[in-house]
């Protein structure tokens, strides 16, 4: 929901029973959602097929799709004006393409829907569709269909005014009403017609949760995977674990933990990260280092965390808490800026588009997450500080060090012996007979093996690494805000030394820059890194120029340092 609508939940009431049946965690043996915020349904549609389904994503999240008022900023997708689809992202047509694409590739559909609310004034919709605050002829919904009160000033401690009053000014629904009801399960179940697999619900502790409750038991099918938004606050009125009996509840104490954690924190203290910390159940628990609200609001980590983030990601994945969701989003300055190209997605990394899904580092976990599914924590090492390890029983281990400088040490596994590709670094481990090895750690990276990559043959695990025939490229160098570093050079791959399609690198592990990039076996190159401000100005690194000449095994890396 808007950034303005990012308040806080309760914190005491009694459980609402669930309907027969009702879905908690995903079902399947892949949990990871991929939420492609403000991404259009074309893009996702190509994403599912190129990035989702190869890396083992089970799930993608979708913007609402629902018609909305218009205007530039992200938040009117949650103003909805009807429910016929013809929104920012597409139309009918191109959501139901999207939604077979990404089947196809084995990737589900979750859609953020927008129920407990309308808008907050008057217009015409995105669709064509005119509408008043408390008139909404195309949804179709009159005056009565709304709740009496019709003030946004709500007091958190008072359950009536949180689940009954005008969230930020936007027209609240009444939810306790059959027929506003009835229409919101045909809304719902026109998505489910078309394939989806489920839905987050959005401000969902602004509506009883015997209300949503009543609307689930109308869907044709009653087990359709819920997630629903429902914001942690001390001494509130609402509190979220009300929500468990129809199906997951985002656990927002588990993002802001998480950032207090890596900011300045121990992660030593990770040990009993979750219930232990007390949290909800585990296992109807969504989890997210952030979301389109939290990282505008600064509630959590977002990518301009740098190798924080990054960090904070890779334990997500791999440590068995909650079903996780990734969010890929774009750059931002303005917190109430659309997408770039209207949503349209070009190329990953490009126009501001941040695409952390597709992170080596990220998007290598989800395919450990998924081999180690069932996996209790099995050999916990820490150093007392910032340094920590742990394994998931026999299926994988994962270290992460979040110090100032490197870490090398032996680490001790219950994996089996043998070769094993580091999925972080694309680098080949070899476990002994006892289940040890030895590796050393820069600051604020990991290291992370698992059963399912034995070998860094191909891509190490997904994301970024180079097939064979590959450069890795790695430099060291800081920027400021709205600067971005680049590799030019001789060789086409590289641009031709031409700055304007030299390829930008991944800051996913700031200061340290990172690209992997298709460049024959026996190829000579040379290359220097440059710095491209948000006007495209350039500044290139001092120096004479770098070289490289591609190994007849295929790949190289280069570990770099800005020259001044």
């Amino acid at each position: 929901m808007a950034a303005a609508l990012a308040l806080t939940a309760g914190a005491a009431g009694a459980l609402v029973a669930a309907p027969t049946g009702a879905q908690a965690a995903p079902p399947g043996g892949k949990d990871v959602t991929a939420v492609m915020f403000s991404w259009t349904f074309d893009s996702v549609a190509e994403a599912c097929t190129d990035t989702l389904g190869p890396a083992g994503y089970g799930y993608v999240q979708v913007s609402p799709p629902q018609e909305h008022i218009q205007g530039p900023q992200w938040w009117t997708a949650y103003q909805p004006v009807s429910y016929r689809i013809a929104g920012r992202l597409g139309n009918r047509s191109q959501f139901q393409s999207m939604v077979d694409t990404c089947n196809g590739a084995g990737v589900k559909v979750v859609v953020d829907t927008v129920i407990n609310h309308m808008s907050a004034g008057n217009g015409t919709g995105t669709g064509g569709s005119p509408y008043t605050k408390y008139d909404y002829p195309a949804a179709p919904y009159s005056d009565g269909d709304f709740n009496d009160c019709r003030s946004d000033k709500i007091d958190y401690r008072d359950r009536y005014q949180v689940q009954n009053c005008e969230l930020v000014g936007l027209s609240d629904l009444r939810t306790g009403k059959e027929y506003v009801r009835q229409r919101i399960a045909d809304y719902m179940n026109d998505l489910l017609s078309m394939g989806v697999a489920g839905f987050r619900i959005d401000a969902a502790k602004h509506m009883p949760a015997a209300d949503l409750a009543a609307i689930k038991s109308k869907l044709s099918d009653p087990n359709a995977y819920w997630k629903q938004e429902a914001i942690h606050g001390a001494g509130e009125a609402v509190d979220p674990s009300e929500y468990l009996g129809n199906g997951d509840v985002q656990e927002f104490r588990y993002a802001r933990e998480l950032k207090q954690v890596m900011n300045g924190g121990r992660l030593a203290d990770l040990r009993s990260f979750g219930e232990g910390w007390g949290f909800m159940e585990s296992g109807k628990s969504a989890v997210f280092v952030d979301n389109h609200d939290t990282e505008r609001v600064g509630d959590t980590l977002s990518y301009k965390d740098g190798a924080r983030y990054t960090l904070a990601n890779v334990f997500m994945l791999a440590w068995p808490y909650g079903s996780p969701d990734v969010h890929s989003g774009y750059e931002w300055s303005d917190k109430d800026a659309g997408p770039p190209n209207n949503g349209r997605v070009n190329a990953c990394y490009t126009d501001g588009w941040k695409c952390q899904h597709d992170w080596r580092e990220i998007s290598a976990m989800v395919g450990l997450r998924n081999e180690a599914r069932g996996q209790s924590v099995t050999n916990w090492w820490d150093n007392g500080s910032n340094a920590i390890a742990f394994g998931r029983g026999s299926k994988a281990y994962v270290a992460i060090n979040r110090e100032g400088s490197p870490l090398s040490r032996t680490f001790q596994t219950s994996l089996p012996a043998g070769e094993y590709c580091d999925v972080q670094s694309g680098r080949a481990v070899t476990v002994n007979g006892s289940g040890q090895f030895t590796a050393t750690l820069g600051a604020n990276t990991a290291l992370a093996l698992h059963t399912g990559a034995r070998s860094c043959g191909g891509n190490g695990g997904g994301g970024q690494d180079p097939a064979d025939g590959g450069v890795s490229f790695n430099v060291n160098a800081t920027t400021q805000w709205g600067q971005n570093i680049h590799v030019a050079g001789s060789c086409q791959q590289l641009g031709g030394w031409n700055t304007g399609t030299a390829p930008k690198l991944d800051p996913a592990a700031y200061p340290v820059w990172k690209g992997s990039f298709q460049i024959p076996a026996g190829t000579t190159c040379q290359y220097k890194y440059l710095r491209k401000d948000a006007g495209g100005a350039v500044t290139w690194e001092g120096g004479t120029n770098r070289s490289f000449t591609v190994p007849s095994a295929g790949t190289a890396t280069l570990n770099d340092t800005w020259r001044n």
